[in-house]
């Protein structure tokens, strides 16, 4: 997979590409990550990439001319890449759309700044608009990093285990089961007997029920979408209950 990020600041990506499973998936050619500054597309001799929005207000808004050459020089006349503009604006960031991006040989990022992009830039040539949250951040960098470690985990070979990522919180619908590994007993706090019992079907049933206690603890809005057995069902209507007991 090739993703070409279109920053103002390339230098923030230093640290994240050059270390871990990221570093290791391009040193093993499973992915090429391309920086290209947003200031090398600049019209003027001063380089200027922003100004102040039309009809007024506070802060600075990036400019058609650089945003819109420097997408359609990174393409190259390539078609059905995506080129996602990071903006609080966009739709919110998914395990799914993480997956979903993964199946794309090639990805295009736009990290927006300052109060956001002129508006042509999206009519133009954005084909999707991403945010990681609902939160404000300065800049649209930090989001392309987020981006970037979500959809590489699902290239095979990135991970060391080839089911990883498909065993991941939000994966499934659920947040993960709880880990542990040694020591056994660790201030007077035992690992679970059936954990280290070696039965892999009584540990697998023991995992997803913690999974699904867990999520209804943490995050019982992903509940509504998560495929549960009646079994489990019965087994939330339970907790359900005890929690309602417990008030």
């Amino acid at each position: 997979m090739r993703i070409d990020v279109l920053t103002l600041f390339p230098g923030m990506f230093e640290g994240p590409l050059t270390e871990s499973i990221l570093k290791r998936a391009q040193e093993n050619g499973l992915i090429e990550v391309r920086l290209h500054n947003i200031r090398d597309y600049a019209l003027d001799k001063h380089r200027v990439t922003d100004e102040p929005p039309y009809g007024g207000g506070g802060g600075m808004v990036m400019k058609v001319e650089p945003l819109v050459s420097a997408v359609e020089d990174v393409l190259e006349g390539a078609s059905d890449v995506p080129v996602i503009l990071t903006t609080p604006q966009g739709r919110v960031f998914t395990q799914e759309m993480a997956r979903r991006l993964a199946e794309h040989p090639r990805l295009v990022i736009l990290c927006g700044r300052y109060e956001g992009v002129d508006e042509r830039v999206r009519q133009l040539v954005v084909t999707e608009e991403i945010s990681i949250g609902d939160f404000v951040l300065t800049g649209g960098e930090l989001p392309a990093m987020v981006m970037i470690d979500a959809i590489v985990r699902h290239l095979p070979g990135v991970l060391g285990d080839p089911n990883a990522a498909a065993q991941d919180s939000h994966a499934t619908g659920l947040l993960e089961h709880a880990h542990y590994t040694r020591p056994p007993e660790f201030r007077g706090m035992s690992v679970p007997a059936l954990l280290q019992s070696g039965d892999h079907g009584a540990v697998a049933r023991f995992r997803r029920q913690d999974s699904i206690r867990r999520t209804w603890e943490r995050r019982p809005d992903l509940l509504l979408e998560a495929t549960l057995s009646e079994t489990e069902q019965y087994g939330l209507a339970a907790l359900a209950l005890e929690w309602l007991n417990k008030r």
